[in-house]
């Protein structure tokens, strides 16, 4: 009964978990039977999309075979996922802190929003004009910060360039992306998942450096390299992204 209820729960945009969230065991690695919160746990089912270096699909498999790191080969499997760098209207960044209970990289700031289009979702799957991932970044904004559809159209992301890049994380959970970057500048409505995100704040270009000293945990890894060669630059140009477009080249790292 429990997990039929989350199974339904999950598909909800505007649901949001419990204060006191369920924990189940999660699958034995190294000897160690693992805890972990329910809804995580049952969002490690939803299919990624395998993609080759050269962003073409080659297949789907479930999140948690797309994150989990081989432990002979000490690889992670290529998939396709997007990050999306939100802006109010006086330029200011929004960041977020990703809770406790993600699987992936918990309790570590990060941009606004980043995670996966999914292949059982069809719509995005549609590569034309970059729609499904698009459509995938409008519900990922919804469920995690809880800003309303209405406010975050597919059209109103400005699609930048990929990057491709690769982290091994803890040796057990890593990433391994062709990583879509998608610009969005708007004033939204924020109402966060406790179950996903533990804190908003926005951040002033002026002082990014000094501001991210002085943060309580460390950054993602596509965070910290994005912010590193790219973000800054492209925030200093808000009003004039598309000079910055390059939806030919794939970015490697």
């Amino acid at each position: 009964m429990v997990l039929t209820f989350l199974r339904r729960a999950i598909q909800q945009p505007q649901f949001r978990t419990p204060s006191r969230s369920c924990v189940i065991p999660a699958t034995e690695l190294n000897g160690n039977k693992q805890q972990h919160d329910a809804l995580q746990q049952l969002a490690l089912k939803e299919q990624c999309i395998l993609v080759n270096e050269r962003d073409e699909v080659t297949g789907f498999d479930s999140k948690e075979n797309c994150h989990r790191v081989d432990l002979k080969t000490k690889e992670v499997k290529l998939h396709r996922a997007f990050s999306v760098f939100l802006f109010n209207s006086k330029g200011e960044m929004l960041i977020q802190k990703r809770s406790h209970h993600k699987i992936t990289f918990p309790n570590t700031y990060t941009n606004a929003c980043c995670s996966h289009p999914l292949h059982e979702i069809e719509v995005e799957r549609e590569e034309l004009n970059c729609f499904g991932v698009r459509k995938a970044a409008q519900r990922r904004l919804n469920y995690e910060l809880g800003i309303p559809t209405n406010q975050i159209r597919p059209e109103n992301f400005h699609y930048l360039t990929r990057i491709h890049y690769a982290n091994t994380g803890d040796g057990i959970w890593g990433e391994h992306e062709i990583d879509y970057i998608l610009f969005l500048q708007k004033d939204v409505d924020l109402n966060p998942n406790s179950n996903e995100v533990s804190e908003v704040r926005y951040l002033k270009r002026h002082n990014i450096d000094e501001a991210v000293s002085k943060f309580n945990a460390p950054l993602t890894p596509w965070f910290n390299l994005i912010l590193k060669n790219h973000l800054k630059i492209w925030w200093d140009n808000l009003h004039q992204l598309k000079k910055f477009e390059d939806h030919e080249n794939i970015h490697r790292y």
